[in-house]
C-alpha cells in the first residue's frame, strides 16, 4: 500500500527534492517506532554523502564512502539491515537514540544516486519482510528520478 502511495505521489513530478521529500514524509507518516528516515546523496565533487530531505531530528550533513552504516551500504551497493547499531564497526551516531537501521542504496541506470536510511529508537526493528518492502519501496522511487 505505501509502494502505491509513493507512485500516485511522485506521478507527474520529477523534481529530485520534491520526490525525496514527499517520500521521507511518507515513511515518517507510515513506519512506526522510527525516528529518522530520509536520504543521503552522492556528492561526486567531494566523493562522499551528503545529507538530504529527511524526517527527524537533526543529522550528520556527511558522511565518507564507506563509513558507518550509510556509507558501507553505498560502497558496497547492497541494504544493510542492522539490528544493533552499536554492533556495528564504525556505526556514525547521528542520533544517540538510534538502536537499529535500514540503508538501501539508490542506483538509476548503474548512476549511484545516494542511500535511503531509515532509524529505530529500538533494537531488531527492522524485520527481512521490511527489507523487501523497503527496498520495492526504494525501486519505485528510483523509477520517479
Amino acid at each position: 500500500m505505501m509502494n502505491k502511495q509513493l507512485d500516485a505521489l511522485l506521478t507527474g513530478e520529477n523534481n529530485l527534492i520534491a520526490n525525496l521529500s514527499n517520500a521521507s514524509a511518507l515513511l515518517s507518516d507510515q513506519l512506526k517506532d522510527i525516528n529518522w528516515a530520509g536520504f543521503y546523496l552522492w556528492e561526486e565533487a567531494d566523493q562522499e554523502l551528503v545529507l538530504g530531505p529527511f524526517q527527524g531530528k537533526v543529522a550528520c550533513v556527511r558522511i565518507s564512502n564507506g563509513s558507518g552504516v550509510c556509507g558501507t551500504a553505498f560502497k558496497e551497493q547492497k541494504t544493510y539491515l542492522v539490528p544493533d547499531v552499536h554492533a556495528f564497526p564504525g556505526h556514525i551516531a547521528c542520533d544517540a537514540a538510534s538502536e537499529s537501521e535500514i540503508v538501501i542504496p539508490l542506483t538509476k541506470n548503474s548512476v549511484q544516486i545516494g542511500v535511503l536510511d531509515i532509524d529505530a529508537p529500538i533494537k531488531n526493528r527492522f524485520t527481512e519482510t521490511d527489507k523487501e518492502v523497503l527496498e520495492e519501496f526504494a525501486a519505485v522511487l528510483v523509477a520517479h528520478l
